[in-house]
C-alpha cells in the first residue's frame, strides 16, 4: 500500500467535490484538482481495457485501449464543444495527436529500451500505421490550405468542406479497422500477455469480464463528471496562470486525456509487447484524427452553439505534420531503443515550448 502509485491521486476526486461546492470561485485550484483527478480515473479505464484486450489479439487490444483511452478526451471535448470552446477542442485534438505519437510512444520506447538493448515489432504493421498518420496530417492541411487560398470568398463553404472531409475520414477509419482487425490482422500480432508475463517470471491474472466492464463503466461516469468541471474552469485558470487557451488544450488537457494510453503503453513496453505499445500510441492518434475529430465536427451541429470546422491554426498543422514525419522515420526499421524514445520526447518538449511562447494572436486562425 505504501508503494508509489497514481492511485494516490484518487484522493483528488472527493477533494474536488468539496472544493466545487465550498469555493466554486477558486477556478485555478479546481482546474488543477480536476486535472489530477482525471489521471487515475483514466488509468483505471486503461487498466480495465487492458484486461479486456488480453482476451483478444494485440491488434484488437490496441484498438480497445485506444478507444476507451480516448473516451476521456472525447467526453472533455464534447463538454467544451457544448460551451462553444471550439478553439480549446481543436487544440486538445492537436495535443492528443502529437502527445500520443511523441510523448506516449517516446516514454514507451524509453522505458522498454532501458531494460533491453533493442526491441522489435512488426515493421509492416508499424509502417501502415505511420502512413495512416500521414494521411491524417494531410486531412488537416487541406482545410487550412483552403482557408488561406480561397480567402474571404471561400469562408461560406468552409463548414461544408469540413463536413465532407469528415465523412471521408470516418469511412477511411472504418476501412482501416477492417484491414487491421480482419483481413490483415497477422501484421498487428505480437507477444501475448501470457508470454510476456512468463518471460518476466510473473504469474498472469486476468480480470473477469464482469469486473472489467464494471470498472470501465464506473471510471467513465466519473471522468464525464470531472471533465465537465475541468472545462468550466479552463478559461479563468488559463488567464490566472498566464497561459493561452490553445496551450492549455494542446499540452495540459491533452496530457490529462491521454493518461490511460500513457500508463498502459509504458507498462506493455516494459513487458516487450512493442506491437501493442505502438498500436496504443500511434493507433490512438490515428483514431483521434480520423474518427474523433470528424465526429466532433458532426456533433457540433447538434450540441454546440455553432458548427466546428477542421481549419486548424498553422502552428497546430505544423506540429501534426512534423510529428507524423518523425514517427514514420522511427517506425520504418522494425526496431526501437531508448535513444529513439528520448528523441520523440525532445520533439514534444520543443513543440510544447513553441505553443507556450507563441502570443494569442499567432494561435488564432486568420479571418
Amino acid at each position: 500500500m505504501l508503494k508509489p502509485s497514481l492511485d494516490w491521486l484518487l484522493v483528488c476526486v472527493p477533494s474536488l467535490i468539496v472544493l466545487e461546492f465550498v469555493a466554486p470561485q477558486a477556478h485555478t485550484a479546481i482546474f488543477l484538482l480536476a486535472c489530477a483527478a482525471v489521471i487515475p480515473l483514466a488509468g483505471w479505464m486503461g487498466r480495465a481495457t487492458e484486461h479486456l484486450a488480453e482476451r483478444t489479439s494485440e491488434g484488437v487490444g490496441g484498438f480497445l485501449n485506444a478507444t476507451f483511452g480516448n473516451a476521456a478526451e472525447l467526453i472533455i471535448a464534447l463538454t467544451a464543444l457544448r460551451e462553444g470552446l471550439t478553439g480549446v477542442v481543436k487544440a486538445s485534438l492537436t495535443g492528443s495527436i502529437i502527445g500520443n505519437v511523441l510523448l506516449v510512444l517516446g516514454m514507451s520506447l524509453l522505458a522498454g529500451g532501458l531494460r533491453r538493448e533493442t526491441q522489435r515489432f512488426n515493421v509492416a504493421g508499424a509502417r501502415i500505421q505511420a502512413t495512416m498518420l500521414l494521411l491524417a496530417a494531410i486531412a488537416l492541411i487541406a482545410p487550412a490550405s483552403y482557408h488561406h487560398l480561397a480567402g474571404p470568398a471561400g469562408r461560406a463553404r468552409e463548414d461544408d468542406l469540413s463536413v465532407e472531409i469528415s465523412l471521408v475520414l470516418v469511412v477511411l477509419y472504418v476501412l482501416s479497422l477492417v484491414f487491421s482487425l480482419r483481413t490483415h490482422r497477422q501484421l498487428f500480432s505480437g507477444h501475448s500477455a501470457e508470454a510476456a508475463d512468463v518471460e518476466d517470471g510473473r504469474a498472469h491474472r486476468t480480470w473477469s469480464l464482469r469486473r472489467s466492464l464494471a470498472v470501465l463503466g464506473g471510471a467513465t461516469v466519473l471522468v464525464a463528471w470531472v471533465s465537465e468541471i475541468l472545462v468550466g474552469s479552463i478559461e479563468p485558470a488559463a488567464r490566472a496562470l498566464g497561459m493561452t487557451d490553445v496551450f492549455v488544450g494542446v499540452v495540459v488537457v491533452a496530457i490529462v486525456g491521454n493518461a490511460a494510453e500513457h500508463s498502459t503503453a509504458v507498462l506493455v513496453a516494459l513487458k516487450d509487447r512493442m506491437d501493442l505499445a505502438i498500436g496504443i500510441a500511434v493507433g490512438s492518434s490515428i483514431q483521434v484524427a480520423l474518427f474523433v475529430a470528424p465526429v466532433l465536427v458532426l456533433a457540433s451541429y447538434v450540441v454546440g452553439p455553432k458548427p466546428m470546422d477542421l481549419v486548424f491554426t498553422p502552428a497546430e498543422v505544423l506540429a501534426v505534420v512534423m510529428s507524423a514525419l518523425i514517427t514514420s522515420q522511427i517506425a520504418g526499421d522494425g526496431e526501437s531503443n531508448w535513444l529513439e524514445g528520448v528523441q520523440l520526447i525532445a520533439v514534444y518538449v520543443i513543440l510544447a515550448l513553441m505553443f507556450y511562447f507563441l502570443p494569442p494572436s499567432a494561435l488564432a486562425v486568420p479571418t
